[in-house]
């Protein structure tokens, strides 16, 4: 039933309406997406200015779902989008058939969702899909109350909409308690990711200020108050809204004595009520909002006219709202005075009455309120199997967070009831599961060990291989590889098990960076699988690692050929774990190793899509993004990478996911000269990579030598590259590379400035190691050998610093970076070539050239510490970094102005576009500069994208009517 219209009126809020309005609607372009969050305290007007302006919205024409988030914290995944669809379906005319059958195809994709291997990003792209259909061309705004209490299901689809993912104008607004958002609840960084876009705000709802507190209280005595009174009003409300209208309300019927709490303020109007209305009250204040007039009916057994009688005296006297969809307490404060107002007997006698008549509704049934209410009633075992057909139905959809609570939840009834030990172990499993798929790793371990104490007896084989997987998801490397060789040493180990331990310890391994290791295990483990049916993750698990392993160390097509195999063999098989892993390994290869960053980059965020898709948003698709962000670094496109860097927190990674994630974060904030950042986000993985292996630990310590240079501070970069070469065990001679340059580079900048004695042992230490890194790389892959050759002319060039520097060797240095297109150490090597020429007085105008290059290549990284060591050479040199009459220069050659055509090409890609311009196949391009064929179809479809064209002859047009042909 519909409640009365608030005579209350609305004050101070106009300007607040009127802006909002125009955020969601007069401010929108088409096809684009806008929210408001409204924040604030308990009763200062969010579910009131929802209403206000959403009736606004509908007479400007816009289509209007309205939902609501369930105070339960393991409520169902999408449930406010679900009561809105339906809301909004009994809401419509019989002359809007299409409209309804549009609602109810919506509805019924939700029923019929299986969690199959589309996963859940294909859910959502249905759900806006439907929404599409559901508006009609129209404006669509969602409101949602009480998204304090939104489930993790909810706030992906949000994420996803405002992202602009889907194709619909859509606008968001919804009303946050404050209050509720503290410590690390989610919705906290959920909004500070979504406050970046533009089209986004939050704004902070703030009591009333005195004089329309005044004005409130007045409207509801219907008289001026005296300045006493006023006083008083003011005093005990804060300028809460809902506080104001029920003192006034006091003041207006004449109670004078009532005392100065809000508690009794509330249990005063609650015993003002007639019984069955002080019945109705209570029993909506102990069920899940809305209740639906029907389950109240059953709590309570009123007879249907005094249960109405009832409840229209309970919304008279401003404690209940009567919706279509059921009752709300007008504020929750109601629901926190009442709940110490029962007795124990009563409060459970009320929750088993909510329970059975739920349970007496299968058609009806909502399991997670079933669980609640069973709970509270005293009866676990009852509880207990809602609580599990809640996990399962959250698995179904992908909710792997809600079903880690259901499963939780279910635990501790267990415990509760006193059920058999045959159903701990496997609450105890299914709980460790879904808390290690949702990355929540310490949880998962915490559970595993719980798990082995039930059992009982010696670990079992499954049990270590479980350990280890969730060790290494931890980031605890060394105790996981520990873990996977006692299950192949376990009597109890059968050959499937025997074929799985190998091969997740080959791809343990490949982490490790120990990639001989890696290819015998991987070999082992497939040698292992042929003899066991059904092992396609075995065989995804050790292709992956075979092909990685041969790719490096041998031949990087046969390798490429076989991870790309492995990738459709988990694709074919369907798990999300293969398919995770299968896309991060291609991706970590193309960028990591063989160097073809560009692919690599299109591969990691194609993988993290698809694996998003699957329900593994914080781990598995927090590393791939992790893998973009690194290739989009190296390649100089850092504005890109804080973007993705940006996606991947907002799921709160833990774990090795955060390690890599932090680690590629902290590439970004060195090269930006942040240190704080830095230094914060080193510490953070220093503190998870306790027994990690080389594969982090030494890009660890070679950020945290980079960073200590730009601080001055050679000497700790000099124990961090030292630390760092302790490390031996790693097959990567990419990442030694790295680190014995900034060694070397440390030794340099302390004798250049004079602050540290330059060590001659570090430095013959350090030579040595690029000695054995040279030899060692003779035997990688051509592409491997070419990355180490870059850092090994840095290497040479840093120790001509210490006795006079040779321009000669940094000039090779940056034609080696410009080859590769890694303009970072390119514009550093320029610098250095500027640096020496100038300090021997030789080709001055040719040095300052090189610093030009040098600072536009590091101003439009945005490098903030070596754009400033470039200006203050410059500036000692009085060098002029700009020449307004000349174009900008890179890599040595006068670059031709660039038509705004062609603005938004990179230089790879202007270059490949003047050979698509010359009727050149993407075979005779990729010969042409020496880079693979594949790499040049990413270029040319960006290419494509950026130009808007869909022909090389389109393209080729363009190019040519820029002067270029």
């Amino acid at each position: 039933m519909a409640s009365d219209v608030d005579t209350a009126p609305l004050v101070g809020r106009a300007e607040l309406v009127q802006t909002v309005r125009s955020a969601l609607l007069g401010d929108v372009a088409q096809g684009q997406t806008a929210a408001v969050f409204l924040t604030g305290e308990s009763g200062v007007g969010k579910t009131r200015l929802l209403g206000e302006i959403g009736a606004g919205l509908r007479d400007q024409g816009a289509l209007v779902l309205t939902g609501s988030c369930l105070d339960i914290g393991d409520a169902s995944p999408l449930h406010p989008l679900l009561q809105a669809l339906r809301r909004f379906d009994n809401d419509l005319a019989p002359s809007q058939a299409r409209t309804s059958a549009a609602v109810r195809g919506l509805l019924q994709t939700f029923a019929d969702e299986t969690g199959s291997p589309d996963g859940a990003g294909a859910l959502l792209e249905r759900v806006s899909r439907g929404l599409h259909l559901i508006a009609e061309g129209r404006p669509l705004v969602l409101i949602l109350d009480d998204l304090q209490w939104v489930d993790r299901s909810t706030r992906q689809l949000l994420l996803y909409l405002l992202a602009g993912l889907g194709d619909l104008q859509l606008s968001v607004l919804a009303a946050v308690r404050a209050e509720s958002l503290q410590g690390a609840h989610p919705l906290r960084r959920v909004l500070t990711e979504l406050r970046r876009l533009r089209t986004v705000r939050v704004l902070d709802l703030a009591p009333l200020d005195r004089a329309d507190t005044e004005v409130l209280a007045a409207a509801v005595v219907g008289r001026a108050l005296a300045a006493e009174a006023a006083e008083q009003v003011w005093q005990r409300s804060g300028g809460n809204p809902f506080v104001v209208e029920e003192l006034a309300r006091d003041l207006r019927d004449g109670r004078d004595g009532l005392s100065e709490t809000l508690r009794e303020i509330f249990l005063d109007r609650v015993d003002a009520l007639p019984q069955h209305a002080h019945a109705v009250v209570h029993a909506v204040a102990a069920g899940v909002e809305p209740v639906q007039h029907w389950l109240l009916a059953e709590v309570l057994r009123l007879p249907e006219e005094e249960l109405i009688d009832a409840a229209r005296a309970a919304v008279a006297h401003r404690l209940l709202v009567g919706a279509d969809d059921g009752y709300r307490l007008r504020h929750r404060l109601v629901a926190e005075v009442l709940a110490h107002e029962l007795l124990p007997a009563e409060r459970s006698g009320l929750h088993r009455r909510y329970a059975e008549a739920l349970t007496a509704v299968p058609g009806e049934l909502h399991q997670a309120r079933l669980a609640h209410h069973w709970r509270l009633a005293g009866e676990p075992a009852r509880a207990l199997p809602a609580a599990v057909a809640a996990a399962q139905e959250a698995e179904r959809l992908h909710g792997y967070a809600e079903a880690h609570r259901h499963w939780s939840a279910a635990l501790q009834l267990a415990g509760d009831s006193g059920s058999v030990a045959a159903d701990r172990v496997e609450l105890l499993g299914n709980a460790a599961e879904s808390a290690h798929h949702c990355g929540e790793h310490a949880r998962a371990l915490a559970l595993l060990e719980e798990l082995a104490e039930v059992q009982g007896g010696e670990p079992t084989c499954t049990l270590h291989i479980r350990r280890a997987r969730y060790l290494a998801a931890a980031g605890r490397s060394a105790l996981a590889e520990e873990e996977y060789e006692r299950a192949l040493e376990a009597a109890d180990c059968s050959p499937r098990e025997r074929a799985t331990a190998a091969a997740r310890l080959a791809e343990l391994l490949l982490h490790l960076g120990r990639y001989a290791d890696a290819g015998q295990r991987a070999r082992e483990a497939l040698a292992l699988a042929a003899d066991v049916e059904g092992s396609a993750t075995e065989v995804v698990l050790a292709s992956s690692a075979l092909g990685f392993s041969d790719a490096c160390l041998e031949d990087p097509e046969a390798g490429l050929a076989v991870m790309r195999q492995a990738l459709e063999t988990a694709e074919r098989a369907g798990q999300p774990e293969d398919v995770a892993c299968a896309y991060l390994h291609l991706a970590e290869l193309l960028t990591g190793p063989l160097n073809i960053l560009e692919e690599g980059v299109v591969v990691a965020r194609r993988g993290a899509e698809r694996v998003a898709e699957l329900g593994l948003g914080r781990t598995w698709e927090t590393r791939l993004l992790a893998i973009a962000t690194n290739g989009l670094f190296r390649v100089g496109q850092w504005a890109e990478a804080e973007k993705v860097v940006a996606a991947a927190l907002r799921h709160r990674p833990s774990g090795a996911d955060a390690v890599e994630l932090l680690l590629a974060r902290c590439r970004l904030s060195v090269g930006y000269g942040d240190i704080e950042a830095a230094d914060r986000d080193l510490d953070a993985v220093a503190t998870v990579l306790a027994g990690g292996g080389a594969r982090h630990v030494i890009p660890l310590l070679t950020l945290r030598a980079g960073l200590a240079m730009w601080e001055g501070k050679h000497d700790v970069a000099r124990q961090a590259v030292q630390r760092g070469l302790i490390e031996s065990r790693s097959d990567d001679v990419t990442i030694l590379s790295a680190l014995v340059w900034h060694g070397l580079r440390a030794e340099a900048e302390a004798h250049a400035s004079r602050t540290v004695e330059v060590d001659a042992t570090a430095v013959r230490r350090l030579r040595d190691v690029a000695d054995r890194v040279a030899r060692k790389s003779l035997s990688a892959a051509p592409p491997v050998r070419s990355v180490v050759d870059g850092f090994l002319a840095l290497c040479a060039a840093e120790v001509s610093r210490l006795d006079g520097s040779d321009p000669e060797l940094w000039a090779t240095s940056a034609a080696e970076w410009d080859r590769r297109n890694h303009p970072y150490p390119a514009a550093y090597s320029r610098l250095r070539q500027a640096e020496a020429l100038l300090a021997r007085r030789s080709r001055v105008a040719f040095a300052g050239r090189l610093l030009r290059e040098a600072y536009e290549m590091a101003q439009g990284l945005g490098a903030v510490p070596l754009t400033s060591e470039i200006r203050e050479l410059a500036g000692r040199a009085r060098v002029p970094l700009q020449e307004p009459d000349n174009a900008a220069t890179r890599g040595g050659v006068t670059a031709e102005p660039v038509d705004d055509d062609l603005a938004a090409l990179t230089a790879r890609e202007r270059e490949v576009l003047a050979l698509v311009a010359e009727g050149l196949t993407n075979k005779e391009i990729g010969q042409r500069l020496f880079i693979s064929e594949r790499t040049i179809g990413v270029h040319v479809s960006h290419i494509f994208d950026k130009l808007q064209v869909r022909t090389r002859v389109q393209a080729s047009a363009i190019q040519l009517r820029n002067g270029r042909g």
